[in-house]
């Protein structure tokens, strides 16, 4: 089932309304580093972020090192070889409302 790519506009709109993440993987995906006191904000902070990303089932890429924590998002079913969604900017909102 393929979801459709978002368009260089709304992908715009979407960093406009959320500065804090940056484009990645040349357009296909968007970016944030979140910074926490220790491993284990950071760590409750994933456990929020699963269950968000569960409920919408739509899961991020993500990497984890101490009380820092890199997400990744991009909807693989979108164009041919993945790229940017509505699910991409649905998740980003949640995630950026935890913060």
């Amino acid at each position: 089932m393929s979801v459709p790519e978002l368009t260089a506009d709304e992908a715009a709109a979407l960093l406009a309304a959320h500065p804090e993440w940056t484009l990645a993987r040349e357009g296909k995906a968007i970016a944030r580093t979140f910074r926490f006191k220790d491993f284990s904000e950071s760590w409750g902070f994933m456990s929020r972020v699963a269950l968000l990303a569960e409920t919408q089932d739509h899961h991020p890429e993500w990497f984890n090192v101490y009380n820092r924590v890199e997400v990744t998002l991009t909807t693989h079913d979108a164009g041919e070889s993945g790229g940017l969604s509505a699910r991409d900017a649905k998740l980003a909102a949640a995630i950026d409302a935890l913060v």
